[in-house]
This record gives structure tokens, C-alpha cells and sequence, in this order.
């Protein structure tokens, strides 16, 4: 069984119960994230924060929470998880840090992220950009998607594997989980 089947089985019990989303156990996957290109919008020095919606900006919000593992999957402590993204109505902000951040993972390799629910921005489809990093190890740059969306089909740097879990509402927020493997 795969590390995808595994989780499609797991978020299939999680909706069963009802239960609030819990961090996926470490399991073992020799198939590290893959990447995809950056993009013309990353600002260097990002703010460290785990919200990074600015005060009074509209969108559905999104916590976004998860994992990273190595190829073995053992969590990676202290592992740099570097977020930016366009707001609701698919802008990015240049000028400054708005929906942009970083942070570190935990003693058990977790992340969450506040955001929203990113917009289309012209010719794409939804999505967050990331950046991750092992301690003083190579970074992973690359870009995740959301499912049911239907400009993925035409969106020449969309990867089904980048694809965010368990997509769903929960007392009126949407809550996706991913677990980078380095």
C-alpha cells in the first residue's frame, strides 16, 4: 500500500467519525515531494507567523496543517516551511508581506498555516507556493494544489500529487492537510 492509499484510507475513518483532522503517522515513502518552479512573485525574508491573513482580508479561510518527513518518514524538527500566495481575488502582494510567511516545524516535524482559500490568479489555477528546508539541508521548492478545481486541467504546472488532503468545511473554515517528504 502506498502513502497516498494510506491517507485516502485514514481520511476516510477521519470523516466517518467526524473527528477534527489529526497529523498523519510517520510512515515510510521513498517518494520525496515533487518540485515545481517558484514562480516571479517569492520576497526573500518573509515575517515568521503561522497566520499570515492580514486583519480584515476577505476570503474563506483555510488552515492548512501537516508534516515533514523523510524518505524513511521520520519527522524533520525545526524543518523551514516558507509560504506565499495571492490573496482571494488571485493578487500578489510585492511590496510588502501579505499572505506570505514562514515557520518552523516541531519537535514531531508539524506545521499549521492560517490562511485563505488563494484566488485565480490569470492563467492559473489555485494554489500556495512553499518552500521547505531541513536544517541545513537543500530546499524543496514547490507549489500545492486543491482538488474540484477546474482550471487544474489547464494549468501546465499542476501535479495531482501536490494535491491537498482531506478538503473540507469545518465550522465554517476549510481545513487541508499535506505532508511534505524530503
Amino acid at each position: 500500500m502506498n502513502r497516498r492509499r494510506l491517507l485516502e484510507l485514514a481520511f476516510a475513518l477521519l470523516l466517518i467519525r467526524a473527528a477534527p483532522l489529526q497529523a498523519t503517522p510517520a510512515i515510510a515513502d521513498d517518494e520525496p515531494t515533487p518540485p515545481v518552479s517558484e514562480g516571479p512573485f517569492f520576497t526573500p525574508r518573509s515575517p515568521r507567523r503561522r497566520s499570515i491573513v492580514p486583519a480584515g482580508a476577505p476570503g474563506t479561510r483555510l488552515t492548512l496543517s501537516g508534516r515533514v518527513l523523510t524518505t524513511a518518514g521520520k519527522p524533520v524538527p525545526g524543518a523551514l516551511v516558507d509560504f506565499w500566495q495571492a490573496d482571494a481575488r488571485g493578487t500578489y502582494d510585492n511590496d510588502g508581506y501579505r499572505f506570505r510567511g514562514h515557520q518552523l516545524t516541531d519537535s514531531r516535524g508539524r506545521y499549521t498555516l492560517h490562511t485563505v482559500v488563494p484566488g485565480l490568479y490569470p492563467g492559473r489555477t489555485r494554489h500556495i507556493h512553499v518552500k521547505v528546508q531541513r536544517p541545513r539541508g537543500r530546499v524543496l521548492t514547490t507549489q500545492l494544489f486543491f482538488p474540484g478545481v477546474r482550471a487544474n486541467a489547464s494549468d501546465g504546472l499542476y501535479l495531482r500529487e501536490l494535491l491537498v488532503d482531506g478538503w473540507r468545511l469545518v465550522n465554517g473554515k476549510r481545513v487541508a492537510r499535506f505532508d511534505f517528504v524530503l
